[in-house]
């Protein structure tokens, strides 16, 4: 084919695609894709590669084979591949991912319920760059809405069901600097409890106590105010362990709880420590008890976010595990709600460099290359190979020093970092498209190739939102 030839190819191709996802979005939804409520999966940092290697890691934990494996979401009949990147880069973080699901548009990195308009940073662009999100739109139409996260509910994921700012990084008013504050931006935490009340969550499950609490409390913000102390008087249930979180009486409608300062802990660390805290697993069971109440319906979203955090400081383990969780998650939802009624969506907001090498069928993915003609077990220099390795981060061996050996370290601890080629002090995202599952009402439109966008079309349409 010359290269005219192809270039026509191509082009006839994208308008066809173009044309197809227009007509696709400009037709309604028929009762038969018509969804009471959506549940959305977002697996922080959840690439192809991790996903993998956790439906692997999964069935060898229990004895299983591995590569045979399903994850629960995996027997979905809908799947597609997402396009993650954003508007200023090919590379998306999770605020303008998380966005760009959540409202149907593009946005910056670093910035959170806005359009492409906004200045990162900049207070005062953002007026006339705010866009609504689904949970706002789901909510002014009579439906309840909730957000389940591990990290800090103001963190990017969870903040962008409801925060309108151009840094993510303002998540407590500790954190404006002097000309956000005397331009009025709001910070994250205050952004959720203080716009329309007809607009706010119902559930707010996940860490980040210390953004909404003042100093004296243990907490870091500036103003004195006490988010929690508010939200109870306004006839909010506050919870902040796992067995207040288990005992909250039946009929609750509108439910905080903060499980840590910060991030919550990963699943090995809180079984260790037996920490008073809920696995992601029951904060979305609670999310869904409290949210079906709601007899119009509900919109909810579930961030399984540590899987990001543990690839971010080269832990493989880690973010196997809490993909695992995730999965038990998405299982916990699927008995819970009925197939007639309820779109779920599993998806990520972008990848990690995750990369797995090889390895027999019955070695384990943490461990090392076992050796035959097709994968050596040395490397050029000599060392062992292992199976799960990062492009980035802090696993790599300091600079101008030789990497170590594998076969010298116990890779079956999960407080050992995985090896690295590039130096980083956090692991970089990366730019491969994503997989995203669905199941219910409206599930068909997820598949072939999509955009991040093109996800929020699919659950404003099963809503029919407008």
């Amino acid at each position: 084919m010359s290269e005219i030839t192809w270039s026509r190819a191509r082009h006839r191709s994208a308008a066809l695609l173009l044309s197809a996802a227009i007509f696709a979005l400009a037709v309604p939804a028929s009762a038969a894709e018509r969804a009471k409520n959506v549940i959305l999966f977002i697996g922080d940092g959840m690439g192809v590669a991790t996903l993998t290697a956790a439906r692997i890691y999964e069935a060898q934990q229990r004895g299983a084979d591995g590569a045979s494996n399903h994850l629960s979401f995996e027997a979905f009949p809908n799947l597609g591949l997402v396009r993650t990147y954003s508007a200023d880069s090919l590379v998306t973080d999770s605020a303008a991912g998380a966005s760009a699901i959540l409202t149907g548009q593009r946005t910056l990195n670093g910035a959170l319920g806005v359009n492409d308009q906004v200045r990162r940073g900049d207070c005062a662009s953002v007026t006339g760059s705010t866009v609504p999100t689904l949970a706002e739109l789901a909510r002014r139409k009579g439906l309840a809405t909730g957000v389940v996260s591990t990290a800090a509910i103001t963190d990017a994921t969870p903040a962008s069901l409801y925060a309108h700012t151009p840094s993510r990084q303002w998540q407590s008013d500790a954190d404006l600097p002097p000309e956000a504050v005397a331009a009025g931006c709001k910070d994250i935490a205050r952004q959720m409890l203080d716009g329309p009340k007809a607009l706010q969550l119902d559930v707010m499950l996940g860490g980040g106590g210390g953004a909404f609490l003042p100093g004296e409390a243990d907490g870091k913000r500036l103003d004195g105010r006490d988010l929690t102390a508010e939200w109870r008087a306004s006839g909010g249930a506050y919870v902040k362990t796992g067995s207040a979180l288990a005992a909250v009486p039946k009929g609750t409608k509108r439910l905080l709880g903060l499980f840590a300062p910060g991030n919550m802990m990963r699943e090995n660390a809180r079984t260790a420590t037996q920490t008073d805290a809920p696995r992601l697993t029951q904060m979305t069971v609670k999310a869904i008890e409290v949210l079906s109440q709601n007899k119009q319906g509900y919109f909810l979203m579930v961030e399984g976010a540590l899987i990001d955090k543990a690839h971010h400081i080269s832990l493989a383990q880690e973010a196997l595990n809490e993909t695992v969780e995730l999965s038990k998650a998405v299982a916990a939802a699927l008995a819970m709600t009925d197939p007639k009624d309820t779109l779920i969506i599993v998806t990520a907001d972008h990848s990690h460099g995750l990369t797995i090498n090889g390895g027999a069928r019955d070695t384990s993915i943490l461990g090392l290359l076992p050796g035959n003609e097709d994968d050596p077990a040395k490397a050029l220099d000599g060392k062992a190979v292992p199976i799960l390795m990062y492009a980035s981060g802090p696993g790599a061996a300091p600079v101008g020093e030789l990497r170590p050996d594998p076969a010298q370290l116990d890779t079956a601890d999960p407080d050992q970092r995985n090896f690295a080629a590039v130096p980083l002090y956090s692991a970089a995202h990366t730019g491969e498209d994503i997989a995203t599952y669905a199941t219910g009402p409206g599930a068909q439109g997820v598949h072939g190739l999509m955009d991040h966008p093109a996800v929020f079309e699919v659950m404003r349409k099963a809503l029919a939102l407008p």
